[in-house]
């Protein structure tokens, strides 16, 4: 199996199981509104959604150009609003562990974009 096969269905698994879980446990809602995100109720759904559909066109290796720019900006989102008030509290150190999966999908995605012109790599 090629390499940038097997990040799609990686990432895509990881992002397919994340949107799962935001709408099979709905108390995760309280946790946006928390975090001040602006119309939590809305962007969790969007979210959500996007996580769903965004991760089975990664498995399915379709439109991926397509499906990396809102998961990027999700996992920008997730920095800012989870993990940088961790890196004001309590230091770089605790910053760089409870963001390490959010780093790593980060960069992974941008490394998916970055071989999207490679169509063959990716059949």
């Amino acid at each position: 199996m090629k390499p940038l096969k097997l990040i799609c269905y990686l990432v895509g698994f990881v992002f397919l199981v994340s949107g799962l879980m935001k709408f099979i446990d709905l108390s995760m809602v309280s946790s946006f509104e928390q975090m001040g995100v602006p119309l939590s109720n809305y962007v969790y759904f969007f979210v959500a959604l996007f996580e769903v559909m965004a991760g089975m066109l990664l498995i399915g290796r379709i439109f991926i150009h397509i499906s990396i720019i809102p998961l990027v900006f999700i996992m920008l989102g997730a920095l800012f609003f989870t993990k940088l008030p961790v890196l004001t509290g309590d230091g770089v150190f605790a910053f760089l562990f409870v963001s390490r999966l959010d780093i790593t999908l980060l960069i992974l995605l941008i490394y998916l974009w970055t071989q999207r012109k490679e169509k063959e790599a990716f059949t």
